[in-house]
């Protein structure tokens, strides 16, 4: 079932589109004598390079969207079955930064298989939404998983600081092109993007220990029904390609709202399981009703 541990510990980051985009290396769990040797085919996949962002993002749009108090609430599902729930909660400024925090957790009926629980808090800066600093702390079953990420913004690079159960620490660094961000910060930063139809994005995404290029567009505007009724909100598509691997590419897709709220109403993408699909249940806005899923609606787009 490593499969399926794979495919839980990426929910731990299901915050963007970019969390299906990433295919978890379990290898990189192993230590380091029960992993496997490196193919020829390898070594040539790791010889590739991934063409660099045509441009940087654009300016964000003002005033931002969300605030601290801010509390999403998704319910995740793969093949068809709900598998758990995450919550995204926004937190008040605190040495300059602006920290979210997102939480996973499994259901009953997949920790049958693997009992997963986890969290990623991203410090963004309040104007730019850049990252500065990423911690995650995520336990499966009784193995204790935690990551540091600094990004250093002047010589763009991010140094990742892990440490699996009680393994050695390990490290790696990595620089990114022209925009470095996190995935547990970067919905943040595409609900404040100036969206329109054919708008082409490109960053470089931490995740999985890896560091990923999300190359996507906005395909168009559509009206789409959602478990909390009915939005107009923009479909945007994209391929992440693990940028020490190039041959590693997940396809996304991720609906926002346009509206003054740019809600991220679902994001769907696929694992070599399949499709995996996570799907906004809940919003809690400080001077705002909550709003909240009622029924057995589903996502219709």
């Amino acid at each position: 079932m490593s499969s399926m541990r794979t495919l839980l510990a990426a929910w731990l980051m299901l915050s963007t589109a970019t969390a299906w985009a990433q295919l978890p290396d379990s290898d990189a769990d192993k230590p380091d004598g029960d992993k496997p040797a490196e193919t020829e085919k390898d070594k040539k996949a790791s010889r590739l390079k991934v063409e660099p962002c045509a441009q940087a993002l654009p300016a964000l749009r003002t005033p931002m969207a969300f605030m601290p108090g801010e509390v999403l609430e998704f319910d995740l599902d793969a093949m068809g079955a709900q598998a758990g729930k995450m919550t995204m909660r926004v937190h008040k400024q605190k040495d300059g930064h602006l920290p979210v925090e997102v939480e996973a957790q499994t259901n009953s009926f997949f920790s049958k298989v693997r009992r997963v629980r986890g969290s990623a808090t991203t410090y963004l800066h309040p104007r730019t939404l850049r990252p500065r600093r990423y911690v995650e702390d995520t336990t499966e079953n009784e193995m204790r998983r935690k990551v540091e990420v600094a990004f250093g913004h002047k010589d763009r690079s991010v140094k990742v600081d892990y440490q699996i159960g009680k393994r050695p620490k390990g490290q790696y660094n990595y620089t990114y092109d022209k925009d470095g961000l996190d995935v547990a910060g970067s919905i943040y930063l595409l609900r404040q993007l100036p969206l329109q139809e054919n708008m082409q994005v490109c960053f470089d995404v931490y995740g999985v220990r890896r560091l990923w290029r999300m190359q996507g567009s906005v395909l168009k505007r559509e009206q789409v029904t959602t478990p909390l009724g009915q939005f107009n909100a923009w479909h945007m598509t994209g391929t992440a390609i693990r940028l020490d691997r190039p041959s590693q590419k997940r396809e996304v897709h991720v609906w926002i709202s346009d509206d003054a709220r740019r809600l991220p109403l679902a994001a769907v993408g696929t694992l070599d399981l399949g499709a995996v699909r996570a799907t906004l249940t809940s919003v809690s806005r400080p001077g705002e009703k909550r709003q909240e899923a009622r029924g057995e609606e589903d996502m219709k787009w």
